[in-house]
């Protein structure tokens, strides 16, 4: 399989999703009734699935930490930068972090790990490193800001995990691994079916909503506007477009960048250090589209977010292969 097949059958089921919404067969509010079936049944599915089912042993430490040293500082810097370069709201920041930093590790993932590591063993680490780790730190926050007067409530942030599907499937899933126990046939054959339309639900949600005109729910239209605190003139007025090339950037450029840097500082061999920067380059998750679309926020910057990182890191990710590989 090569490198180009792992990315046609997310073109393709994002192009249905557009097509399929502008030909008005899915009807006007495909792009959020998508999203809600995804984030509510479809992804804790799919999380629970590939969580039960993954041994919590064997990690590769230095590996990991690499990877989550250019995920916490990107994701981080992200986060802040989405307020001083281009004056987004507090509830919004989490959504732009994210999309800087939060790999697409499942649709994507897999098949180019596949071909361009030989084995998925230390994907399968990334994917535990943000579904444990990364997500319920975006979600707390998401979960925080979605409150009228922005209080941090510890009940409802100590509640969280089972008020929220994605954090509850996967710790669930943890504890059947770590426990050893196995759903029966009965019980797991639902989730299976369920899980499998994660990911095509997803894209074809991602396409619908890029054809949408506005968002589900207001977002600024002028991000950035002169005069807001802490705000750079200069980029601000790129307005989307200034957002989503500095997103890019980070995403497939400065991750992988700095994910090399912390794999030589430790000292990782050659195929450990492919491995890291190659799962760093990974474009943006579309998780980030369906948590910005259940709470309101940045939706039009993850969807673009999404497909931009997505279509460039083909080259960029076949230019790591080749410079490390």
């Amino acid at each position: 399989m090569s490198l180009v097949s792992a990315f046609v059958p997310v073109w393709i089921l994002t192009a249905i999703g557009y097509a399929a919404c502008r030909w008005g067969l899915l009807g006007e509010a495909a792009a959020s009734v998508l999203g809600r079936f995804v984030f509510h049944l479809a992804m804790p599915s799919a999380l629970f699935l590939a969580l039960s089912r993954m041994p919590l042993s064997g990690f590769a430490g230095r590996s990991l930490l690499a990877f989550g040293m250019s995920t916490a500082a990107v994701v981080g810097f992200g986060w802040v930068g989405a307020s001083r370069l281009f004056g987004r709201t507090p509830g919004e920041r989490p959504i732009w972090g994210m999309a800087a930093g939060y790999v697409n590790s499942a649709n994507l993932g897999i098949p180019i790990a596949t071909q361009v590591l030989g084995n998925v063993s230390f994907l399968a680490e990334v994917v535990l490193l943000q579904v444990l780790v990364v997500t319920p730190v975006i979600l707390v926050a998401l979960d925080r800001h979605s409150d009228p007067a922005g209080r941090v409530r510890v009940g409802r942030i100590a509640s969280l995990p089972v008020r929220n599907p994605v954090i509850l499937a996967s710790l669930l899933g943890v504890a059947c691994s770590a426990t050893g126990l196995h759903l029966p046939s009965a019980a797991g054959a639902p989730l299976t079916l369920l899980s499998g339309a994660a990911v095509p639900a997803a894209l074809v949600a991602l396409g619908a909503s890029l054809h949408r005109t506005t968002p589900s729910r207001a977002e600024p239209t002028e991000p950035g506007e002169p005069g807001e605190p802490g705000e750079l003139g200069g980029l601000g007025g790129l307005g989307g477009l200034g957002e989503l090339a500095v997103i890019t950037a980070l995403k497939l450029v400065a991750q992988p960048v700095i994910a090399y840097a912390a794999g030589l500082a430790l000292h990782l061999s050659g195929p450990q250090l492919l491995a890291v920067v190659v799962c760093a380059g990974l474009p943006t998750a579309q998780n980030t589209f369906i948590f910005g679309q259940e709470y309101g926020v940045g939706e039009a910057v993850a969807n673009r977010a999404v497909v931009a990182t997505t279509t460039l890191s083909l080259a960029t990710l076949a230019a790591t292969a080749a410079l490390l590989g």
